[in-house]
């Protein structure tokens, strides 16, 4: 029994020695391994990892003790009349030729001397000033004003959210202008909203916010008004002039605010003719054959007021000796007697055709079902069709190519009303 322990102690005692000398056998192998995958510090690294203050030297014998025999380093012939500074052991950085450049390359204000002079690495607020809008400052002879505005079209709320921002450069009849704004939402003339009243400033800053209740059916018939007036001292309001912002589905995509500006526009004095007016621009590109029509807005027109629905479109026709070519259609808007488009369309002409071509410009009332009534029409053209204002019409757009010449024109009656 006795002897069967001794045999079993002195196998433990075997076995711990065994796995002792195969522990030290394992850690002498693999330290022989890692001195194998040890790469030898090269003796030109010592000169490398020198700092800042050290004086560089040339390129050529540095790179010659740095780098390996197997890794070329070759300093481009254009830089090799430049100092060097190291970064780390194997990478240089170029110094600049000259570190304390002259005092008048700083930057500086007016009136500095050297007690002023910006130190290198300094931030300057002059290279961080955002620069001037040119367009603030660029308004064309004769103007009345700018306005700047945002809108914002809610479509779950169906509201109509305007931002009266600020005006420019008012045309006021004295430098004491106290402008205020009065917002229309069109056809309705009878409610408006109004801003507060700016005392004594031709550059008023708003920055008021409005908000109008309209469906999503009829928010593209809309259109805002803002008109502008000076308030003199005994509170009378004098008409400035007015800006007239279609509502179209262009510019109010993206549920987003758009921010707008545009130019005032001076209120017409004229009483409109029997059966209205209507405005809008011509313009002829000679290169590219196109004739441009911009249907901007009519004036009192002659309603029906009879009909369920009332919505009044304009339809421009391009004619040749008498023959249809081409017509398009404006937008309907809700029955108003003085409604805005501000809508473009372009036809191809060819230069010889414009002798015997003229266009068609006819106001509509939409009626039940697919009939229209017209309410009056106007024709514009060579002396083969037309004569007065529309003759002249057509001749300032042929004398003043790629120009969008703006008239009024009286509407004349083809059917019995």
């Amino acid at each position: 029994m006795e002897e069967q322990v001794a045999v079993v102690i002195g196998g433990i005692l075997g076995g711990l020695l065994l796995l002792l000398l195969l522990i030290g056998v394992s850690y002498y192998l693999w330290k022989r391994l890692c001195a194998t995958f040890t790469y030898e510090e090269l003796s030109g690294t010592t000169a490398a990892s020198s700092t800042q203050g050290d004086a560089p030297c040339p390129p050529d014998a540095r790179t010659q003790a740095s780098r390996p025999p197997g890794v070329p380093f070759v300093v481009p012939p254009s830089l090799q009349s430049q100092d060097w500074v190291p970064l780390s052991s194997r990478e240089w950085a170029q110094v600049p030729q000259d570190p304390y450049p002259a005092l008048e390359f700083l930057p500086h204000t007016t009136g500095s001397n050297l007690g002023d002079a910006c130190v290198a690495g300094t931030i300057h607020p002059e290279l961080y000033k955002i620069p001037e809008d040119k367009s603030e400052a660029d308004f064309p002879e004769g103007c009345l004003g700018r306005l700047w505005f945002s809108v914002e079209y809610q479509q779950e709320a169906e509201r109509l959210l305007v931002g009266l921002i600020k005006a420019q450069r008012l045309h006021a009849p004295s430098e004491n202008c106290s402008p205020l704004v009065k917002l229309h939402l069109l056809p309705d003339e009878r409610r408006f909203l109004q801003s507060k009243t700016k005392r004594r400033t031709t550059s008023p800053q708003f920055n008021e916010h409005f908000i109008f209740q309209v469906s999503s059916k009829s928010i593209n018939q809309r259109v805002l008004r803002f008109s502008v007036y000076h308030v003199d001292r005994h509170r009378k309001h004098q008409l400035l002039g007015q800006v007239l912002f279609p509502l179209k589905k262009e510019t109010l995509a993206g549920n987003c605010r758009h921010i707008l500006w545009r130019y005032l526009e001076a209120e017409s004095l004229e009483p409109p003719s029997e059966f209205g007016d209507l405005q809008f621009c011509l313009s002829y590109n000679d290169r590219l054959n196109r004739l441009t029509v911009v249907v901007l807005r009519a004036k009192g027109l002659r309603i029906r007021e009879n009909t369920s629905f009332v919505s009044v479109f304009v339809k421009v026709s391009l004619m040749n000796h008498n023959k249809f070519v081409k017509c398009k259609k404006t937008s309907a808007v809700l029955g108003s007697t003085n409604p805005v488009y501000s809508e473009t369309f372009s036809f191809k002409a060819n230069p010889a055709e414009l002798d015997t071509a003229s266009l068609s410009l006819t106001v509509l009332q939409s009626a039940e079902g697919d009939r229209s009534h017209e309410l009056g029409r106007v024709v514009v053209g060579p002396y083969m069709y037309t004569r007065g204002r529309e003759l002249e019409h057509w001749n300032e757009m042929l004398s003043k190519p790629k120009e969008l010449v703006k008239r009024w024109h009286a509407l004349c009656c083809t059917t019995e009303p």
